[in-house]
């Protein structure tokens, strides 16, 4: 028995790095998952079906509404009803001020992220209300407690989408639906690599800032979407879970 056994999940951004991971794990703990990227994310459902899984590829902008309408319809179509939602979609954000960064970048943060995770939740949320339950995940981050120096967008995206997860949880409450947000510390995935030339570039200049003393792995984020997707957490709405190697607690 597992523990999503039953449920169909959505996850967006889960070409790789810990949208894939999350993906992984819902589906071995039998979940039949929804597998979105701008580019279907094809290797990624043929891997969870060789393990036994059930899983589909849904090619999808998340930050153009007809797409994500599209996406839920053919997600309904195929399997019936769908109880959990992880926004994970994120584009890489380059760096500066907001003097340095043009408007067209800033846009697309918060169009992917942002409106990406409003557009996904508004195409999602009527087949949580008739199932009567359902949990969305906004995968946030630390970034949006504590500034960065240079990260504009994505700190002001990031904050964004954790309080979208309060307002959320408020007004899904009385339909069963919770709502949260899931913030990571910075996590070995290809991701690190847009700043850094090698993983070994982005350790020595993160772990330091994690008093733990390394970078998270996307299993341990996986493992944190797992318990607010589940009933494991059933009283828990409108709040961030910290998954940040004490990177806030300095």
């Amino acid at each position: 028995m597992g523990t999503l056994d039953g449920q169909v999940a959505v996850v967006t951004g889960a070409a790789g790095g810990i949208g894939a991971e999350i993906a992984h794990r819902f589906a071995a703990e039998g979940a039949r998952v929804a597998c979105i990227d701008l580019v279907a994310p094809t290797a990624l459902v043929e891997a969870i079906t060789a393990a036994g899984g059930q899983a589909m590829a849904v090619a999808t902008d998340v930050a153009d509404e007809a797409s994500t309408l599209a996406a839920a319809e053919t997600v309904l179509a195929a399997w019936s009803g769908v109880t959990i939602l992880v926004n994970g979609a994120a584009p890489n954000d380059p760096a500066g001020s907001v003097l340095d960064l043009p408007p067209h970048e800033w846009n697309r943060v918060f169009a992917v992220q942002v409106t990406g995770a409003y557009y996904m939740s508004r195409a999602i949320l009527p087949s949580m209300i008739a199932a009567g339950r359902g949990s969305i995940i906004h995968i946030a981050s630390q970034l949006g407690h504590v500034g960065s120096p240079g990260r504009p967008a994505y700190c002001a995206a990031k904050g964004a989408l954790i309080q979208l997860a309060k307002v959320m949880a408020l007004d899904h409450a009385p339909q069963g639906i919770r709502v949260n947000s899931l913030s990571p510390g910075a996590v070995e995935t290809g991701r690190l690599l847009f700043r850094n030339a090698t993983m070994e570039a982005a350790r020595a200049v993160s772990v330091p800032k994690h008093p733990i003393g390394r970078l998270g792995r996307p299993d341990e984020i996986a493992a944190a979407a797992l318990f607010l997707a589940s009933d494991a957490s059933s009283f828990m709405t409108g709040a961030d879970l910290l998954i940040d190697g004490g990177y806030t607690a300095i």
